[in-house]
């Protein structure tokens, strides 16, 4: 008997798990949410989700798992409850394993909590988060900004692209306020002094460079040996970005070094032209660890006068556990994924307490296709029976040294 598999995600990560999985001889149920790749669409932003799904366990054990490291369990399948949210079509799949790929960065924004009578029910203007813009087409969007005073909370990728939108839509007659709370290492390409950034940090020689944990003594020897050339290469892209972005005169050096930016994945690639808006006024950065809410606006931390504004733009990210968690209907299964706001993945893939479900595209890096396949192609072979997995306590041990 062939065990069934049920992909939930057609993006990127969906499709490679289909490739990989169909390559063992399985034939895989994919459901496509929202995620998907389609022919090239002009001049608009906004896809429509077609499809909602629950996910339940049936006949749950949840050590048959790491009782015997085999990644079908004898007893226990899953649910799976697709609906078509236009014809209200509903389909119930019995499914052996589940690949969940349907990402994490949509429907959960993550929203800033406020005291009482410091949120944006006190607000006179108007409050939404970047997926609510980033939904919009791109007639709608401009509308939205069209002369009104503008502050994006935000400097990653959503907070850049869309301050350099609305100094599109009002230039330095109605300058858009970025606020901040950290500096970063954002890139202005992937060619730091010519050289491209994949020579200098995806390689097996910059591997060496990197303290791993279970690496042995040798390599962990040859790591603190190579540690001036890890300093090295990082103080060598920072240069390249300080001279390229300015920002020294901008007073945006980061106190933190690149490297440190690289490993927490969380840096971005600058908008071109955006410290040339900021150098012409239609762009201000201003940087904030706090603010709340007034009448007129927002008021920072430290200073006595509001920022008057009409809209803010909530570039803060999205809560990608919550969305995952929201899933499955099973409250053992929801406490398992309610402990951090990171899953705490082996292989950066399985749940070492959660049976017959892997997580594909949750886990960050430089290039997120790359990490997806490879892992791919990982749970392919432990589908295959190449391998069996570890115990649970071997699996935790090791992510807790991840």
């Amino acid at each position: 008997m062939v065990e069934r598999i049920a992909i939930i995600g057609a993006g990127i990560s969906g499709l490679l798990a289909c490739k990989y999985t169909l390559s063992k001889g399985f034939t895989p149920i994919v459901s496509s949410p929202r995620m998907r790749l389609e022919p090239h669409k002009a001049q608009h932003k906004s896809h429509k989700p077609q499809l909602r799904w629950t996910i339940r366990r049936r006949n749950a054990n949840m050590d048959i798992l790491g009782g015997t490291g085999k990644p079908f369990g004898p007893k226990g399948k899953w649910k799976v409850t697709v609906q078509d949210t236009g014809s209200l079509h509903t389909e119930v799949h019995l499914v052996d394993f589940v690949i969940m790929c349907a990402g994490k960065y949509s429907d959960f924004p993550n929203i800033p909590e406020f005291p009482p009578d410091k949120g944006s029910e006190v607000f006179q203007g108007k409050v939404i988060h970047s997926m609510e813009y980033s939904a919009m087409d791109y007639a709608t969007a401009a509308k939205l900004v069209q002369g009104k005073r503008v502050a994006v909370v935000g400097f990653q990728k959503s907070g850049m692209d869309i301050s350099m939108e609305c100094s599109s839509a009002n230039g330095i007659k109605q300058p858009c306020t970025l606020l901040y709370r950290t500096e970063h290492w954002n890139m202005p390409d992937f060619l730091p002094w010519g050289v491209p950034l994949a020579y200098l940090y995806q390689n097996r020689f910059s591997e060496l460079l990197v303290h791993k944990p279970g690496q042995g003594i040798l390599l962990s020897l040859l790591a603190t040996f190579l540690s001036p050339l890890r300093w090295g290469v990082s103080k060598f892209v920072e240069s390249h970005i300080k001279k390229k972005l300015r920002l020294a005169k901008h007073g945006m050096v980061p106190k933190h070094s690149f490297l440190k930016e690289l490993n927490s994945c969380s840096m971005a690639t600058v908008p071109q032209g955006f410290f040339d808006r900021v150098e012409d006024g239609s762009i201000i950065m201003k940087k904030a660890e706090r603010f709340s809410f007034c009448s007129e606006g927002i008021l920072i931390e430290g200073e006595t006068q509001p920022l008057k504004i009409d809209l803010l733009i909530l570039a803060t990210g999205f809560q990608g556990v919550h969305k995952l968690k929201a899933t499955f209907t099973s409250p053992t299964i929801r406490d398992l994924m309610d402990k951090d706001t990171r899953l705490p993945l082996y292989r950066e893939c399985i749940h070492p307490r959660i049976p017959q479900l892997a997580f594909i595209g949750v886990s960050e890096s430089i290039a997120n296709l790359f990490t997806s396949e490879m892992t791919c192609r990982w749970l392919a072979e432990l589908l295959d029976g190449t391998f069996k997995l570890p115990s649970i306590t071997e699996m935790e041990k090791d992510v807790s040294m991840e």
